[in-house]
């Protein structure tokens, strides 16, 4: 499956509003230390969100399926940039009242997101750099000029 994303600055700042396969869009910015104005979570901060939403999302799709009660699931992720390899901790909080089969199941169900699978398996990236032409709008006021 291929999945798209676009990122777009506005007007030099360091905030960027991101178009997710042209269904949803998400922001990232940087701390005001960086140049930024800290109004959106830094773009390697997305990182951990990506393992915690992933994980905490396949615990609940696994759980209604089986129509487990499951009440609230809270996943959290610690992520080491400076390791090498990088490393993140994932710690899920699950309610009580579990019995050991369902706690059992559920922990091999954390293998199985899609996020924590791609991070494994690795990546190639390719890259391009294209130069635009003037804005049609720039364009058009110069020939009218």
């Amino acid at each position: 499956m291929t999945m798209t994303a676009s990122a777009v600055s506005t007007a030099g700042e360091l905030r960027n509003d991101i178009d997710v396969n042209r269904r949803h869009t998400i922001a990232t910015d940087v701390p005001e230390g960086l140049g930024g104005s800290d109004t959106a979570p830094a773009p390697h901060e997305l990182l951990p969100a990506m393992i915690a939403s992933c994980v905490s999302t396949m615990i609940s799709l696994y759980a209604r399926a089986r129509d487990w009660e499951l009440e609230d699931v809270c996943v959290d992720v610690t992520y080491d940039s400076d390791a090498t390899p990088r490393h993140a901790h994932v710690t899920v909080h699950l309610p009580a009242g579990l019995t050991p089969d369902q706690v059992k199941r559920l922990t091999r169900v954390v293998d199985t997101c899609p996020v924590k699978r791609a991070l494994e398996a690795g990546f190639t990236f390719d890259r391009q750099l294209v130069l635009q032409s003037r804005a049609p709008a720039m364009a058009q006021a110069e020939m009218a000029a």
